[in-house]
């Protein structure tokens, strides 16, 4: 599918970034853009790859002429840039809405504009049910995309979108910070012992990228089936593998943050598609001369559940050391 083609990888300096580039650099792709504003960060990842077909573009997905440059003659489009600090988001929610809401739009009209074949937006859990101003924007970019696939035209750009909960030992994310404080010897700064969080490795977000590449038509919006674990399983689980005993330091949920996180909510549940390991959306193709919101109904989503992390496959503390001894970053931070 992506022999001699061009890809482009929007926020590409990121952590999903740097693991496509480890799938895609060695394959038969011609050439792979970095979009991205941080050029520390391109210079970086230009001086430890060096390798011809990476292609760097600096410029910010608010800027709309600065993307339609980046994306001439670009076949397929990895839509990676996002504000996700859930804290930095509350605070600043122009800024979310900014990135994640308005820059979406730019990067997808740029995308019909230079005739690009596919675009995947990556989404979030925290997008279903949102409480929290990262989770609404991002709510708002699959809204944006499926408006935007609802009105494109046989031959322009395909749009889907794929939804994934937290990304193991992803920049930022709560892995690092356990690892971090293990290693010096503070305590464990848990939220809430009992809140659940799904788990999915950075090559398990790949490949649910591929497979929306592979089988996504307008609109479809794709999940990944996930285990989950509780934050007390995953803290305790990490201490074993490093053989620590740091104490466990409750700080209390954080500002706009969730006891568990959705990955599908009930009313998409009743029309999801099960493909085995994943889930698929299709996109609500209705338009504004439609009855059921007024005067019909679907009773069946009353009877459904959303699909959450405190309803799918519960790992135990064994479980969540076998996943996390497959991550490069936990094997390279045991080895060191």
């Amino acid at each position: 599918m992506f022999d001699d083609s061009v890809l482009m990888i929007t926020g590409g300096t990121g952590s999903f970034g740097n693991t496509i580039l480890n799938r895609f650099l060695n394959t038969g792709v011609k050439e792979i853009r970095i979009f991205s504003r941080d050029e520390k960060k391109q210079e970086d990842m230009r001086i430890a790859l060096n390798n011809p077909k990476l292609k760097f573009h600096i410029g910010d997905v608010r800027d709309y002429e600065s993307v339609r440059q980046a994306m001439k003659g670009v076949d397929y489009v990895f839509h990676a840039a996002a504000l996700k600090q859930v804290p930095s988001c509350e605070f600043y929610p122009m800024e979310a809405v900014r990135t994640n809401v308005l820059g979406t739009e730019n990067v997808m009209s740029a995308a019909t504009a230079a005739g690009v074949k596919r675009l995947i937006v990556l989404s979030t859990d925290k997008a279903v049910y949102p409480i929290n101003a990262m989770g609404i924007s991002k709510a708002m970019a699959e809204k944006l995309m499926v408006a935007k696939a609802r009105s494109q035209q046989e031959g322009e750009t395909i749009f889907c979108a794929t939804r994934y909960g937290n990304v193991m030992a992803s920049r930022g994310s709560v892995i690092p910070l356990f690892v971090s404080q293990l290693k010096s010897g503070k305590p464990l700064s848990l939220t809430d012992p009992n809140m659940t969080r799904f788990l999915m490795s950075l090559d398990d977000s790949v490949d649910l990228v591929l497979h929306a590449f592979a089988h996504g038509r307008q609109g479809d919006i794709f999940v990944q089936q996930a285990p989950a674990s509780t934050v007390a399983d995953l803290a305790q689980a990490l201490k074993e593998l490093f053989k620590r005993d740091n104490p466990i330091r409750v700080i209390g949920t954080r500002h706009g943050e969730k006891l568990y996180e959705s990955l599908i909510s009930r009313e998409e549940m009743a029309h999801a598609e099960n493909m085995g390991n994943y889930f698929r959306i299709p996109a609500d193709n209705r338009d504004l001369n439609y009855a059921k919101y007024f005067s019909e109904g679907e009773e069946n989503i009353s009877h459904i559940d959303d699909y959450t992390s405190h309803n799918t496959r519960r790992l135990n503390v064994e479980q969540v050391k076998a996943l996390l001894l497959k991550l490069d970053f936990i094997r390279e931070e045991l080895h060191a």
